[in-house]
């Protein structure tokens, strides 16, 4: 439950969703995407 704590407090103060950041991060180490293709997909998303 203290990891549960320590994650929450990396994220805090963040302007984006904990959720949209892993995801982000996910995509751009599973694929090899660039920051430009990762902004553009997110945008799509919304």
């Amino acid at each position: 439950m203290s990891k549960l704590k320590s994650l929450d407090g990396l994220f805090a103060g963040r302007h984006f969703d904990r959720d949209v950041i892993i995801l982000c991060v996910r995509l751009y180490l599973r694929y090899k995407l660039s920051l430009r293709d990762l902004v553009e997909m997110m945008a799509e998303r919304g």
